[in-house]
């Protein structure tokens, strides 16, 4: 193991026992119940000098913020920072410890750090999937509930659908976040970006542009749902045929890593001592292993971006 590695081991360890040390005493003072009753935060804190000096972390914390609570999940940005943190070098160690390289040391490195953002990412398009076919009725409950509310009450006839339970798929949590958001966050800018950015279509901007049009200025939005329901309803063959381009893409990007698990399996199979010593021992074939995972990493990356431009 080289210099390099063990000195990331040994962060590693040092930041592990660090965060421990922290969650058990944490527990022992009884800090979590006065988290939840104090909203104050201490300007000499790490994560106010972090918020206050670096303005590229505070850019980051923003963006996983909002990913993280489009997706829905309860972690924290700080925490999922940190986390890449411990996986970056987690992964230099084990790199160095595999790899002996320099390149393998810190590329192996980084596309661990890099994994959970890349997991988040396909997550929340496999999420979009999953909603495109139900955006439409969401919309149409919508509409009625709008109706029937004045035209003018948009909190009102959200709640109103909300309560009717009526909303198909993830349609209903979707809903139900962007109505909770609304109620109680005071920033109708973001609740309603954090609603289009769960369903990434042009549609759910549209929807969220009139949205923050009857919000704002307080008219109505009548005519601008009807037109959006009757282009969607006239889009819906359009949107099979992208949700298919999506789904093919997404299959695209799981055959290298079938073919790598196949070739290798035959490989062990049939030959086990040079496969042992190919892999394990061999300076080459190590390098080739790495060469495949950038490759099928590099092959993940590309389907994410090709299924953002697909939405």
């Amino acid at each position: 193991m080289n210099q390099v590695s063990m000195t990331a081991a040994a962060a590693t360890l040092f930041l592990l026992f660090l965060y421990i040390f922290g969650v058990l005493l944490e527990l022992a003072l009884g800090r979590r119940r006065l988290n939840s009753r104090l909203t104050y935060e201490s300007p000499r804190s790490i994560r106010s000098l972090l918020l206050h000096r670096l303005y590229g972390y505070a850019r980051l914390r923003g963006h996983l913020s909002e990913l993280l609570e489009t997706l829905r999940l309860k972690a924290t940005a700080d925490h999922f920072i940190g986390m890449s943190g411990m996986l970056i070098l987690s992964g230099i160690a084990v790199g160095g410890l595999y790899f002996q390289t320099m390149k393998g040391t810190l590329l192996f490195g980084l596309l661990a750090g890099c994994a959970p953002y890349v997991a988040l990412r396909g997550l929340l398009i496999q999420r979009r999937m999953h909603a495109q076919l139900d955006f439409l009725p969401a919309v149409e409950l919508f509409y009625q509930c709008y109706l029937v509310t004045g035209e003018r009450h948009i909190r009102t006839a959200l709640q109103r659908a909300i309560e009717e339970k009526r909303l198909l798929g993830p349609m209903q949590a979707v809903f139900e976040q962007l109505y909770r958001n609304l109620s109680v966050r005071g920033d109708d800018e973001t609740s309603l970006r954090v609603m289009a950015s769960s369903l990434g279509h042009v549609w759910a901007d549209y929807f969220a542009g009139m949205l923050r049009v009857a919000l704002s200025e307080g008219v109505p939005i009548t005519d601008g749902l009807r037109e959006l329901l009757d282009d969607m309803r006239k889009s819906r063959r359009a949107n099979e045929q992208e949700r298919h381009r999506l789904l093919e893409i997404r299959i695209a990007n799981f055959t290298p890593v079938l073919f790598l698990a196949l070739f290798v399996g035959i490989n062990v199979r049939y030959n086990p001592e040079n496969a042992y010593y190919y892999y394990l021992i061999d300076p080459q074939g190590k390098d080739m292993l790495l060469n495949a995972l950038l490759l099928i990493f590099a092959s993940f990356l590309m389907g994410l971006w090709l299924s953002r431009k697909k939405m």
